[in-house]
């Protein structure tokens, strides 16, 4: 997609959709080239509604607030404005589209002398930039009809206020780092202000002599606490000597870890208690510590508080064979092969391996019936392919009708993501009528079809879902990150809730997924996105009878591409950064251990852990050059786990080998 319309697809769906009006801005916010202002190597992320690293250690802010400022300022085409925090310049391009002229104040040189060129080279001539004391205002150009602080201030500089006309309007964050409101301050006399409230926000300290001191430690947030508008910029790293203060207690609460293989379980068992639904993380999908981990802690679930269900982040069909392998179920003969789409290594490794071999014995001597289903929506083609073959065996009238339905996918079928770019681009039919019809024809028949094979109906009706899913998810790509996310959690969580019903009232399922996906999105920074995820639609839903459990590390090897559809390579994993929740574990010299959120030890610990900071996050993709940027999200750990895992070194997960491959059984669901 190509600037201009990536612009246009941000306001649509980041700032109009939000409920900015104000024509003049939403124009500006499509006009002003956002991947001018940003290293070039950042460029992919310029309309991602978030915001992203630039020079001297800060950010641009996020297009969303930059928006909301803008419009709260009411400009007129002929008023003057001031800006307080000029940073990579980009909120001073969109507001010189709107207003007249705009004076705007950088304290930190490297960042004021960037931006002018940039500016001048945009041929922004209305904009003029200062090197200064933000706080202390632009008194050579005073009085101004609007002033703008991208900044928190513990209150509203003087020196500001009196730079206001009679009439003039400042928008600006004060607080601390506990609480910030974004307020409107209207001067209506001499010395009369009217004050409005906009909303909860987080900003970098304002610095300055009306402001932070430089050198001052701002306040910890409350507990739980993000605010629902994230801002440009994060919240500075708390000083050294509290974070090793932190660090010592997180490891006095912690309960070490010698080997994953004799873990001490019992307490985690005993904190799960009743729960019905264990939600187990990972901090990066190809890290072997994780997996054994899980692997240990679903063995304990299963033989210690009878969980029934697993369910995974993979393709439904991918995991069906698996789960025909595990419970002995009759093979089926298929003209596909399981977890060979990529990333191939994430389900197809030797630790996964481990953990199916060790269900299918469990299943055969205990003579239990636990299950193994996949989440995902990816496998359009396999899922429609299934449901043709179920289709084929119970009603060949109706297969014809699914071949014919399905078919208008199938020049898209070695390409999945270019069916949604065609419908976007082409503005071609899409073929959700289709999709969605032959799924309520299935589910019609439900009784008809299930009479013959309950399991196997459920396994059809299933894929009749995941290919309805997957058309519309290819087709929100297109039209933003947060619609596809919240389409694809969505689903995850509905087929959840479909395998909890199919297995029965006594079903406990344990799943496992990517510490975005089950850690509550409402303690993170995607909440001001307007994300949700499986994690927080299961606490919505289940409340206290859900247990989530994440993980991490510092450092080590992870197995991961540079690129989607790239060969898996064994890469470095760079030691977590200072402001991390990750360097906080580091530095307690504890190698493993178990740290308990939800009722911590010791209410301190989750008042200092309350702090928002920053958590990293890998998935089958790692980008090290740009890891603040790709991989660092904000978050308040105690409200996004119940519990919390920790390697300080990993290493990543052993791929099977093709020779292993060629030797095994034909039907293995790993081994071919």
């Amino acid at each position: 997609m190509d600037s201009l319309k990536a612009r246009k697809t941000m306001v649509d769906r980041h700032v109009r959709a939000r409920g900015v009006r104000d024509p003049r801005v939403l124009a500006a916010m499509g006009t002003v080239p956002r991947e001018a202002f940003l290293p070039p190597e950042l460029a992919e992320y310029a309309y991602d509604d978030r915001p992203l690293p630039i020079s001297s250690g800060q950010t641009i802010s996020q297009p969303y607030i930059v928006a909301v400022m803008a419009e709260a300022l009411a400009l007129r085409p002929d008023e003057r404005v001031l800006e307080i925090g000029t940073g990579s310049g980009y909120a001073a391009a969109v507001l010189a589209q709107v207003a007249g002229r705009v004076y705007t104040v950088e304290r930190i040189e490297e960042l004021a002398t960037l931006a002018r060129s940039r500016l001048v080279a945009l041929g922004y001539r209305n904009v003029d930039v200062h090197l200064g004391d933000g706080t202390l205002g632009w008194r050579e150009h005073a009085p101004y009809d609007a002033i703008v602080v991208a900044a928190g201030g513990p209150e509203l500089p003087r020196a500001l206020l009196d730079q206001l006309i009679v009439g003039g309007r400042l928008v600006m964050p004060v607080g601390d780092g506990r609480a910030q409101e974004l307020v409107r301050v209207t001067r209506v006399g001499s010395d009369e202000y009217r004050r409005d409230e906009l909303g909860a926000v987080q900003f970098v300290p304002l610095i300055g002599e009306q402001g932070w001191a430089d050198d001052e430690a701002v306040p910890r947030a409350p507990r739980g606490t993000i605010p629902r508008r994230s801002v440009g910029t994060l919240v500075s790293p708390s000083p050294v000597t509290r974070t090793g203060t932190v660090a010592k207690l997180i490891a006095e609460c912690a309960e070490p870890i010698a080997r994953i293989e004799d873990a001490p379980l019992d307490a985690l068992l005993d904190r799960i208690g009743d729960a019905k639904v264990v939600l187990l993380g990972e901090a990066t999908h190809g890290t072997s510590e994780f997996y054994r981990m899980r692997t240990r802690i679903t063995q304990e679930l299963i033989r210690r508080k009878g969980f029934t269900s697993i369910a995974v982040e993979a393709d439904w069909p991918d995991a069906a064979a698996v789960d025909r392998y595990i419970r002995g179920d009759r093979p089926v003969e298929r003209a596909w092969v399981p977890f060979t789409r990529f990333p191939t290594w994430m389900w197809r490794n030797a630790e996964t391996h481990q953990l199916v071999e060790w269900l299918r014995a469990h299943n055969r001597e205990t003579g239990a019936n636990v299950s193994f289903s996949g989440l995902d929506l990816y496998s359009m083609y396999t899922s429609a392919f299934e449901v043709v073959r179920y289709l084929e065996r119970v009603d060949p009238l109706a297969a014809r009708a699914a071949r014919e339905r399905y078919g208008r996918l199938t020049p898209w079928e070695h390409d999945p993501a270019a069916y949604g770019r065609a419908a976007l681009l082409s503005r071609m039919a899409s073929c959700e009528h289709d999709v969605v019809a032959m799924l309520r024809e299935l589910l019609a028949k439900r009784i008809q079809y299930s009479a013959q094979d309950g399991d196997e109906f459920f396994d059809a009706a299933q894929n009749a879902r995941v290919v309805a899913g997957a058309e519309q998810y290819y087709r929100a790509m297109y039209y933003g990150s947060v619609e596809s996310w919240n389409l694809r959690d969505q689903h995850m969580f509905d087929t959840l809730r479909a395998i909890a019903s199919h297995r029965g009232a006594d079903s406990k399922l344990i799943v496992w997924e990517h510490n975005s996906h089950v850690g509550d999105a409402a303690a993170t920074e995607m909440a001001a996105r307007g994300e949700h995820n499986v994690g927080h639609l299961c606490r919505e839903a289940y409340g206290d009878d859900v247990f989530v459990v994440g993980f991490g590390t510092d450092h080590g090897t992870v197995a991961a591409a540079h690129a989607w559809d790239e060969p898996m390579e064994c890469m470095q994993v760079r030691p977590a950064r200072a402001d991390s929740y990750e360097r906080l574990c580091h530095m307690t010299n504890v190698p493993a251990f178990l740290l308990h959120l939800r009722d911590p030890v010791r209410d301190t610990l989750g008042d200092e852990l309350s702090e928002p900071r920053l958590e990293r996050a890998i998935g089958v993709i790692y980008r090290p050059d740009t890891e603040l940027a790709s991989h660092y999200f904000q978050a308040v750990l105690p409200s996004q786990f119940d519990e919390y895992i920790w390697f300080d070194e990993t290493s990543a997960v052993t791929p099977l080998p093709h020779a292993a491959q060629a030797a095994a059984p034909s039907r293995h669901p790993l081994l071919r």
